[in-house]
């Protein structure tokens, strides 16, 4: 069974590229720049240079290919970047994977996605048309809203980890009272891997999260604990971020964006049930190791 992979290069692509790798699959990964691909070549990674913007580059990659992970999104932009990058491109992917005759199609949506909460940013909506552009393709598939993935080598986390140790205050955006439910990068991993032909799970979308759902409040209080430091919490009203979010969401490197206050306004992120815990079985690491793994 051959795998087409998009988004191999970014956060999470490289460990669901490894774990599918693991398990000795042949993998495909659709890549913008070969350059970036070359951790993934030393694996053993085809590489199939496009982009999901380019529908013939996507056709061309989908050639003699099995099975599909589909992780390709952005998390800054215009509302015509999210459309184009993220709806349309994972519409260019669904049809190219309804040509290829394409067994199973794994995608990779988020936490907090609904009919509520579709039209309060573009990244929601963008997530929105990607699940529907898949539920209603006609193939089978699975579809994964993971909560917030840590990990040590990318993600929010390192920034959290950076701000615990050495910012004389710990900032909270707003009262820290919403909850949480953080999600090993590896353990998400290991469930996209298994994604692609467990029986179980067509046709399905499944919450992803830890094993432990606190508040902020607690989180940072736990990482503190952790990196055995002792700063003060500084609890910075909404109001008060969106201005600073106003001036420098646009820089490279912004710590936050007006949208991304949006969701954390939005209320708690956490798993609603647990049906992937009961269809995949895998284990799941705790959160207090997964500040030890970052610390």
């Amino acid at each position: 069974m051959t795998v087409l992979v998009t988004g191999g290069t970014g956060f999470v692509g490289p460990h669901v590229v490894h774990a599918l790798r693991a398990r000795e699959l042949p993998v495909r990964a659709l890549v913008r720049h070969p350059r970036r691909g070359s951790r993934l070549s030393a694996w053993g990674v085809e590489l199939a240079r496009g982009d999901v913007t380019d529908r013939a580059s996507v056709r061309a990659a989908m050639e003699g290919a099995d099975a599909v992970v589909h992780l390709v999104a952005i998390i800054k932009g215009s509302p015509a970047d999210f459309e184009r990058v993220m709806a349309e491109g994972t519409r260019n992917v669904v049809t190219a994977a309804k040509e290829a005759g394409i067994r199973r199609f794994v995608l990779a949506s988020a936490l907090g996605v609904d009919e509520r909460s579709k039209d309060k940013v573009p990244y929601y909506h963008a997530k929105w048309e990607m699940e529907r552009a898949t539920s209603e393709s006609g193939l089978e598939h699975v579809i994964f809203r993971p909560s917030f993935i840590f990990g040590r080598d990318g993600g929010v986390l390192p920034t959290f980890v950076r701000l615990a140790r050495y910012a004389p205050v710990t900032p909270i955006v707003g009262p820290g009272t919403q909850r949480l439910q953080p999600i090993w990068i590896e353990d998400v991993a290991a469930h996209y891997a298994a994604a692609i032909d467990h029986p179980g799970a067509a046709n399905r979308t499944f919450d992803l999260g830890g094993p432990d759902a606190l508040t902020w409040n607690e989180f940072w209080e736990q990482l503190k604990r952790v990196l055995g430091v002792h700063r003060p919490s500084l609890h910075v009203p909404f109001a008060v971020m969106r201005v600073q979010a106003a001036l420098t969401e646009r820089l490279p490197g912004a710590p936050v964006t007006r949208d991304q206050l949006k969701m954390l306004e939005l209320g708690d992120n956490i798993v609603t049930d647990q049906a992937a815990t009961e269809t995949f079985q895998l284990p799941l690491v705790p959160l207090e190791e997964q500040l030890r793994r970052a610390s």
